[in-house]
């Protein structure tokens, strides 16, 4: 995978497709690595498809600052890709977290966002939201006993319980995302400052995104409500809304579904008869 430098880390990251393609930089969930929006999208003729693995996250190494855990350096180290590789505009989007980093680039750099997609998101504008409270948990279990003997202390708590109710294996799902993955310990931080944060605090700014939007969501998902995927759809203004297969159903169809709703999505974003951008420096 290839690697640029900033602020003293390796940053690795997913460039697949066409070099001279239309780019869509599409971003991982907490606890994930370019290797997930990779698994539900592949780049169709025309399209260079580019992921970031996040500080603390994936092939990206050290941890660096802990002060940069946030949506907001999270959303200038995509801009730092995209000026690594000359690329002044982009579709951006992200599942989960990766959604939210999509979105705060969108509010904070809106001319280098040629369109947005935000999939399965699971923040608003309030940090610390309801459907998160197993985050700062499992950062703690990781901290004081470590990723085997902590996944067995989570799977007797109650959030670990209630996510199970919400969805069947939703839990378990949880559980071996955030427990089975590399370093999981090393970057407990991580969980505790994401989940501590939020894309922007101040929604009447989403009313300002100008770029066309398609926002995904499914049922059967308590850690993605698919309320905040309809809020985001009713309240960005040029929002299209697509229904997903729930992931905990068949994996296949959900990401069978994003494909084809994203690769729409992209053609009409990038089609003739839309308006010209320059992507390219």
């Amino acid at each position: 995978m290839p690697v640029f430098e900033r602020d003293g880390l390796d940053f690795h990251y997913l460039d697949k497709g066409e070099p001279s393609g239309r780019p869509f930089v599409f971003q991982h969930g907490l606890g994930g690595d370019v290797s997930q929006p990779a698994g539900v999208f592949s780049p169709p003729l025309g399209i260079r498809l580019l992921s970031l693995d996040c500080c603390g996250h994936g092939g990206t190494y050290p941890l660096g600052d802990a002060q940069k855990l946030s949506f907001s350096s999270f959303a200038d180290d995509v801009v730092a890709l995209m000026d690594h590789l000359g690329l002044e505009r982009a579709v951006v989007g992200g599942i989960s977290m990766g959604a939210g980093v999509a979105l705060n680039l969108a509010l904070r750099y809106p001319r280098r966002v040629a369109g947005l997609v935000l999939s399965r998101p699971a923040w608003l504008d309030s940090p610390m939201p309801g459907n998160l409270k197993a985050y700062p948990v499992i950062a703690r279990l990781l901290r004081e006993h470590g990723a085997e003997q902590g996944r067995e202390l989570f799977e007797g708590t109650e959030e670990y319980a209630e996510l199970e109710r919400a969805a069947p294996r939703a839990g378990r799902s949880l559980a071996s995302s955030q427990f089975g993955r590399s370093r999981a310990r090393e970057f407990a931080a991580v969980l505790e400052s994401l989940a501590g944060d939020a894309p922007g605090r101040d929604r009447a700014q989403w009313r300002e995104v100008r770029a066309p939007a398609l926002v995904l969501a499914s049922r059967l998902d308590p850690t993605h409500p698919h309320s905040y995927a309809e809020i985001l759809a009713r309240t960005l203004p040029s929002a299209q809304f697509a229904e997903l297969t729930p992931k905990i159903e068949d994996e296949g169809r959900h990401a069978a579904d994003a494909q084809v709703a994203i690769a729409g999505f992209l053609g009409r974003v990038f089609s003739p008869a839309a308006p010209k951008e320059a992507t390219r420096r």
